[in-house]
């Protein structure tokens, strides 16, 4: 962008994981990995059936979305487009299938999609159109940033606007006052907690004699020493009451 490469070739792929072929994928992994036994698992993890209602399908292209190989398998599948955009001496950008290429006009952009429709083409792959654009490379966001111009022509990048809403609404949901939670079921988070850092029975056993609790209450308590949430609604509540975490100043919460 600073050497006025400020029209972006931006390109998305509809479906892209429910869409790999997994002949094409195979052949391309069989270009870099000799042992037919890795092979062998890798079709069978592209052959996974999906549950569905209770009911298994069996799978005939695409990878699982969000398993651990696929954004590996999407590098080794994509590969050879990369090679062909370097190839061309060509500035660009991929996560998965996401792909920003950065050139100095609009003419050379329609140029640059051309070579990618075909790459993709023979992959088996489909691009979104609606989300796909040869345009200006400001307001088009990658990965939630977005590029501007500063004061003096400066390209810089920011999280994009929908970004930060996005982020805003999920913290506000995440904290809300009372956290979606009563009094009581606070408390019982709390005992818990206090729980887990007494961690030994012995160590347990003390500090609620300490308490004043009875010697059974403390020995029950204590047998269960690595059972913290069970404990937290047990026994313990008859030491460690409201009162005893409004004595500590805990808020609260209404």
């Amino acid at each position: 962008m600073q050497r006025g490469k400020r029209v972006v070739v931006d390109v998305d792929l509809a479906q892209f994981f429910d869409r790999v072929n997994h002949d094409i994928l195979i052949g391309r992994l069989q270009r870099r990995i000799e042992d037919a036994g890795v092979i062998r698992l890798i079709r069978a993890y592209l052959n996974a059936g999906i549950m569905d209602g209770g009911v298994a399908t069996r799978r005939h292209m695409g990878t699982p979305q969000g398993g651990p190989l696929s954004p590996l398998l999407a590098n080794v599948l994509l590969d050879e487009v990369d090679k062909a955009l370097q190839a061309r001496g060509h500035s660009f950008v991929r996560y998965a299938d996401d792909c920003r290429v950065f050139v100095g006009s609009k003419r050379a952009g329609q140029r640059v999609m051309a070579l990618l429709r075909a790459c993709y083409a023979r992959l088996r792959l489909q691009i979104n159109e609606a989300k796909s654009a040869t345009t200006s490379a400001f307001g088009r966001k990658f990965l939630g940033y977005a590029l501007w111009a500063a004061k003096g022509g400066e390209v810089k990048y920011a999280v994009a606007r929908k970004a930060i809403a996005d982020f805003k609404a999920r913290v506000r949901q995440l904290t809300r006052r009372s956290g979606g939670r009563s009094l009581a079921e606070v408390v019982q988070r709390l005992r818990a907690i206090l729980l887990r850092q007494w961690k030994r029975g012995k160590t347990m056993h003390r500090e609620l004699k300490a308490l004043g609790a009875s010697d059974s209450v403390a020995r029950q308590v204590a047998g269960n020493c690595h059972r913290w949430w069970r404990n937290s609604n047990g026994v313990i509540k008859t030491v460690l009451t409201i009162a005893y975490f409004d004595r500590l100043g805990v808020p609260r919460l209404s």
